[in-house]
C-alpha cells in the first residue's frame, strides 16, 4: 500500500484516463460504489442517511453513493452545499444520473438548511471536499463542519475528511472528525501524520480500477504490512540448521537498564537469526541470559556495569550487528560506539543511546559503505536535525527523506 500526496493521486488519475484510457465517470461510479459497499455494513435498516455533497470528484461520488443506498432501499437526504454552476464535469453528469433515477437535491450553498437536515440524520456521509484543499475553510464551510462535529450521528468521510489537507506541511482550521474514513486507492499523507490522523477515524482504501503500474510510477512511499513483512523470510529448506541463517550481534545493555537489550536480542531471533551473540557488560550477561536462552555471550570490557572499551570484537563473524540499546550515554559508550560504526562493514541498527553519540558528529554515518538503519523517535529525531519536534511533526516525511538522503541511511 502506497502513502500520496495531493498530486500524486492526481497524477495516477490522469495516468488511468489519459494513458489507461478510462473515462472519468466509470471511474467515479466505481469510487461511489465501492464505497457504498463498505458503508451499508455501517448501517441499520431503517437509517436516515445524510449525504453531504461540495463540487468536484467528491461531491460526484457523493452523487453515486446517495443512488446507489436509495436502489437498495435506504432512506437518503442529499443536500448540495455549492451552487449548482458548481458542479461541473464527471460530477454533473452522477448529479443527473441521480435525479434521473428519482433522486432529490436539496441544495444548500449558505448553510441555512442543514441545521435541520442534520437533526434528522442517522448516518452523515461526507463528500465536502477532496483532497485539494490547502487553504483556511470559507463561509459557510467554517460553520458548516463543526455542527457536523457538534452532532451525534455516525460520520462517514468519503476519501478524505472534509476540510484536512491531504499533504504534510499544512497547517489547518479544522476538519470533519469522521468515525470512518473509505480512501479512494491510497491513503494520503495526512492519514499517518500526529495532527490529522484522528480526524479519519478508522479508515480503508478501496480500489477504484486504477491500473498498478500507476501507483509504483508516481510513488515512492509505502506502509510496511504483514505481507511484506513475511515476503522479506527466507524460505528454509527442512534439513537446514541455524548455521544456515544468519548471525547477528547485538551491542548494549547496562546494569541499570537490561531490558531494552533483551528485547531486542529476542526480536533478532523471532525475526529469522540463525545464531545470534549478545555483547554487553559481564554484570549484565547472568540477568539478560535469563531471558533469552537461546543466545550466546560476549562479555565486554566494563567500568560499574557500563560497557567501557575498547572495541576487540572480530565483525566479520557477523552478517548484522544493532548497537545502542541500554547502554548508556557516558563518554566511554559513546567512544566505544562510534569505535563500532567506523570498524563494521557490515549492515548495522542504531538505536537509542547509540543516535545520542552520534548525532554532534553525523560524519560517521557518511563513511559507511552498508546499509545503516537509524531508529529515533521524536526526540531523537530533533537531536539528529536540529529542528524542532513541531516542525518533525509537520514534515516527518520531507525531514526523514532529506536526512535519510543526506547521511546515506536506508529508508
Amino acid at each position: 500500500m502506497h502513502i500520496v500526496t495531493a498530486n500524486e493521486m492526481y497524477e495516477m488519475d490522469r495516468f488511468a484516463m489519459e494513458e489507461g484510457g478510462l473515462d472519468g465517470r466509470i471511474l467515479m461510479e466505481n469510487a461511489g460504489r465501492a464505497i457504498t459497499e463498505k458503508i451499508i455494513p455501517l448501517l441499520a435498516n431503517e437509517s436516515q442517511v445524510l449525504i453531504l455533497v461540495g463540487a468536484g470528484n467528491n461531491g460526484g461520488d457523493g452523487f453515486v453513493i446517495g443512488r446507489t443506498l436509495r436502489n437498495q432501499g435506504y432512506g437518503v437526504n442529499l443536500l448540495q452545499l455549492v451552487s449548482d454552476e458548481k458542479v461541473r464535469g464527471d460530477a454533473r453528469y452522477h448529479k443527473q444520473v441521480f435525479q434521473n433515477y428519482g433522486g432529490l437535491v436539496h441544495v444548500d450553498a449558505k448553510g441555512e438548511k442543514i441545521e435541520c437536515f442534520l437533526e434528522q440524520a442517522d448516518v452523515v456521509i461526507d463528500a465536502i471536499f477532496g483532497i485539494g484543499i490547502k487553504d483556511k475553510l470559507r463561509p459557510p464551510f467554517d460553520r458548516i463542519i463543526p455542527m457536523i462535529n457538534n452532532k451525534s450521528a455516525k460520520v462517514i468521510s468519503v476519501d478524505i475528511p472534509s476540510g484536512v489537507p491531504a499533504d504534510e506541511g499544512l497547517t489547518f482550521q479544522t476538519g470533519v472528525e469522521a468515525d470512518y474514513t473509505f480512501i479512494v486507492e491510497q491513503p494520503k499523507m495526512s492519514a499517518f501524520l500526529q495532527h490529522t490522523a484522528d480526524f479519519y477515524g478508522k479508515w480503508e482504501p478501496v480500489s477504484i480500477g486504477l491500473p498498478p503500474i500507476g501507483h509504483g510510477k508516481h510513488t515512492i512511499r509505502r506502509t510496511w504490512q504483514q505481507a511484506d513483512v513475511q515476503k522479506t523470510l527466507p524460505s528454509r529448506d527442512r534439513f537446514s540448521h541455524k548455521g544456515n541463517h544468519g548471525r547477528g550481534l547485538v551491542i548494549g545493555g547496562s546494569y541499570e537498564m537490561i531490558g531494552s537489550v533483551a528485547m531486542s536480542a529476542k526480536a533478532a531471533l523471532r525475526s529469522g537469526a540463525g545464531l545470534l551473540t549478545v555483547a554487553t557488560a559481564k554484570e549484565v550477561i547472568p540477568s539478560v541470559s535469563s531471558h533469552c536462552a537461546e543466545a550466546t555471550y560476549l562479555s565486554l570490557p566494563s567500568k560499574d556495569g557500563r560497557i567501557a572499551g575498547p572495541v576487540s570484537i572480530d565483525f566479520s563473524m557477523y552478517d548484522g550487528i544493532a548497537i545502542g540499546m541500554g547502554m548508556g550515554r557516558d563518554s566511554n559508550a559513546k567512544a566505544f560506539t562510534r569505535q563500532v560504526i567506523q570498524m563494521s562493514n557490515q549492515q548495522l541498527l542504531i538505536d537509542a543511546d547509540g543516535i545520542h553519540h552520534i548525532h554532534d558528529d553525523l560524519t560517521v554515518l557518511e563513511q559507511r559503505e552498508h546499509p545503516t538503519v537509524l531508529t529515533p523517535h521524536l526526540g531523537e529525531m530533533s537531536l539528529l536535525t536540529g529542528l524542532p519536534v513541531a516542525q518533525i511533526l509537520l514534515n516527518p516525511f520531507a525531514v526523514t527523506k532529506e536526512f535519510a538522503t543526506r547521511y546515506h541511511i536506508w529508508y
